[in-house]
């Protein structure tokens, strides 16, 4: 069995070999270790080997570990769907919001970040699609809503727009899929030149997401083991899939 600091060292590997391959700079993409489901204890491991960014996509489970691990300097990012009612709460733990795919959150985020005095980091998440039935499963703004969805969100006082993020459909290569993602990342930037970064890529897939532009890559199994997944359905009555749905594999 690896250690922790062997998987570790075996993820950040594979992120400069990427970088290298892509002519990048393995510097210029950042690592996100998805923790959610393990304990804070796997946590603190890893943060005692220099990594400081983890995600959650449960808001109990981001507040809870954020209270319990509030002696490391962490950097707390949330990755799944969020439920308008939890907004606040995320936002009390400074996480950055990967998942904000709706005007509605957008404004919910925006008034926690007013009221904590510090604006909500956020992407837009895009629904890169897939196989029939699929679409939104994962969550995510049709690509065509992402340009008015981004401005709103850049109107938003308690807000700030870091870049688009998107998860590959699981039926399809993600390279394709990846290249879409770097297109609409191309004209978001044109229009908001300081919404740079891009999250994409998980362990099964960072090498074509950094292939494709991806500066901060979110991998849970790779560093932590596996864990079961589910796929929660979307909700009939709203059209916003349960919190938690977008799943790092």
């Amino acid at each position: 069995m690896t250690s922790p600091a062997d998987r570790l060292r075996a993820v950040r590997e594979r992120i400069a070999a990427a970088a290298r391959a892509a002519g990048r700079d393995p510097a210029s993409v950042g690592l996100l270790a998805v923790s959610k489901t393990w304990p804070a204890d796997d946590v603190r491991a890893l943060a005692a080997l220099g990594q400081a960014a983890f995600g959650e996509n449960r808001a109990q489970e981001l507040t809870a570990k954020a209270a319990e691990l509030a002696d490391l300097p962490l950097e707390w990012h949330f990755v799944g769907q969020l439920q308008r009612n939890k907004a606040a709460a995320v936002a009390r733990t400074g996480a950055v919001v990967h998942s904000l795919d709706r005007s509605s959150l957008a404004r919910a985020l925006s008034r926690a970040g007013e009221e904590r005095g510090h604006p909500v980091d956020v992407f837009v998440q895009v629904d890169l699609g897939g196989a029939a039935g699929e679409l939104a499963e994962r969550g995510g703004a049709a690509p065509a809503d992402v340009p008015a969805l981004a401005d709103a969100v850049a109107g938003l006082p308690g807000l700030r727009l870091r870049g688009l993020m998107a998860v590959a459909p699981r039926d399809e290569e993600p390279g394709p899929a990846f290249a879409r993602l770097a297109a609409l990342a191309e004209r978001l930037r044109a229009d908001h030149p300081a919404a740079r970064e891009v999250s994409a890529g998980m362990s099964g897939d960072l090498e074509e997401a950094i292939a494709a532009g991806a500066t901060l890559v979110r991998v849970g199994t790779a560093l932590f083991g596996s864990r079961p997944l589910t796929s929660p359905r979307v909700t009939p009555v709203t059209g916003v899939p349960p919190e938690g749905s977008a799943e790092e594999v």
